[in-house]
């Protein structure tokens, strides 16, 4: 091959990436890094953002499964802390048809030494859309949960050097 070939060859591989499908969504990290601390659960709790993904939490976490009334984003944070996915939803009616979605990707989070995958999901209110899902200092948010982002998201479950408690398990 002439070498003046090979530069457009080049152009054209870094064209294509990695050819991994994860590579289109945006899981960027949260910027600062907010100290994983106990605090009183009438304290303020997390990093700011809305929903929180890091910072200051209560010492107890949530049970990993579905609840039909918002909870504190003082008890989940703890379980982000912990590895845990959140997944929060923000719906008048309900939305069965939404959570049913939400537990079939919760039933797909790495399981704890007990078994039991390592989710939680949720109601909420203030949520930037329908839909939020949750890592430590991590947020995806979207109108309905897609499955190929949830399973891209579910790969830094427990990403090294991000979460604090990785791999810990639910009750």
């Amino acid at each position: 091959m002439p070498l003046r070939q090979l530069p457009l060859l080049l152009l054209l591989a870094s064209a294509c990436g990695t050819g991994d499908p994860c590579d289109r969504y945006d899981f960027a990290l949260d910027p600062a890094p907010a100290p994983a601390r106990h605090v009183a659960c009438s304290a303020t709790c997390g990093n700011g953002l809305s929903p929180p993904t890091a910072g200051p939490h209560c010492a107890t976490p949530l049970g990993c499964r579905t609840y039909d009334s918002p909870q504190s984003p003082c008890n989940w944070v703890h379980n982000l802390e912990h590895g845990h996915l959140v997944l929060l939803y923000a719906c008048a009616d309900g939305c069965p048809e939404l959570v049913g979605a939400l537990e079939q990707v919760a039933a797909q989070a790495r399981p704890g030494l007990n078994g039991i995958p390592r989710a939680v999901v949720a109601p909420a209110t203030g949520l930037p859309a329908r839909t939020t899902a949750l890592l430590w200092r991590r947020s995806y948010a979207m109108e309905t949960p897609d499955p190929e982002a949830m399973r891209c998201l579910l790969r830094l479950q427990d990403e090294a050097d991000v979460v604090p408690e990785p791999g810990l398990g639910c009750f």
